[in-house]
């Protein structure tokens, strides 16, 4: 390729993800969006030439995007956004060295920054009890499914995919413990609380010989006896966490967030959670404890008389 001029380079990158990477209309905008955006902040500073560009300018340019310019009304983008833009950057820089416009990516060793740390998402015990108290209310067959589902959900921390991918006889009733089946195909026993075993029994006993058709292992069952698929689970939760009240946002991986923060909260060794949860690393299950901390401060702050 010849010419090594900016907005020369930059059309070209275009064209190569059209006709070469066939990138989706909505793809193409978005690096043309960002790649302009590059390409102003490099002519601001008298860079027009590909090759005058240093890894120093790839840098700045992060650095004005995660700052923004408050004199120009310009915000600062948010990590996600500044990720997104610095990728069409790096990627431009990786096009035009292996075109041979210029002899090095000075681009490669910039990174873009990593995405803030997510607190899981958990429910206080009061709404949990709430959610629990709901799904007991109704008899029959599903409701009598429901409650034991959910309770099991709360009571081992199970992901969904766990839970309805049990089989009766997971369920071991004399040592209260069931066999759940993680990532990879990983096999995890978890104790199950009292409450938990009721539900269960009372559904083995008078909900699930009314759903079952035919002959299938499969502990949860829906209306026309099969396994009970993953999104008819989850719409479960939601729906009984409606009828409870609990106006928050609760996915079957809410209740998991909550057996953990709650077992935290009641001093819970972290190696005990992480064995719990079927996680491989602790460092994993160590940010319930961010949870845990911020209940802490939060009380220390109300609590302390040296606290303000």
């Amino acid at each position: 390729m010849t010419g090594s001029s900016i907005e020369h380079l930059v059309g070209a990158y275009i064209d190569h993800l059209i006709v070469e990477r066939g990138a989706a209309a909505n793809t193409v905008a978005s690096y043309r969006r960002d790649l302009l955006r590059y390409q102003g902040f490099l002519a601001d500073r008298g860079l027009t030439d590909l090759r005058d560009v240093g890894e120093d300018a790839v840098r700045d340019f992060l650095v004005a995007l995660r700052r923004g310019d408050p004199d120009n009304d310009v915000v600062p983008l948010a990590d996600s956004s500044v990720a997104r833009t610095l990728i069409a950057a790096r990627g431009f820089h990786k096009f035009a060295a292996a075109e041979g416009a210029v002899v090095d990516d000075v681009a490669h060793a910039v990174r873009p920054p990593k995405p803030a740390r997510r607190l899981p998402k958990s429910l206080p015990v009061d709404d949990v009890l709430a959610i629990l108290q709901a799904a007991s209310v109704s008899e029959g067959p599903r409701a009598l499914r429901d409650r034991a589902l959910l309770e099991l959900l709360y009571s081992c921390g199970a992901r969904i995919s766990e839970a309805v991918g049990l089989d009766v006889d997971d369920i071991d009733v004399e040592h209260r413990a069931v066999v759940l089946r993680g990532k990879g195909g990983k096999e995890r026993i978890v104790p199950v609380g009292r409450p938990a075993l009721a539900a269960l029994d009372a559904y083995l006993v008078r909900g699930r010989p009314a759903l079952v058709k035919k002959g299938t292992p499969a502990l949860f069952l829906n209306v026309r006896g099969g396994r009970l698929s993953r999104q008819s689970a989850w719409q479960v939760l939601v729906d009984t966490a409606e009828r409870a009240g609990v106006d928050k946002d609760v996915s079957p991986h809410t209740l998991r967030h909550s057996f953990a923060t709650h077992l935290l909260d009641g001093g819970a060794d972290v190696r005990v959670v992480q064995e719990l949860l079927g996680h491989s690393s602790v460092t994993t299950t160590q940010v319930y404890t961010l949870v845990t901390v911020n209940t802490m401060r939060e009380v220390y702050a109300t609590a302390h008389p040296r606290a303000k």
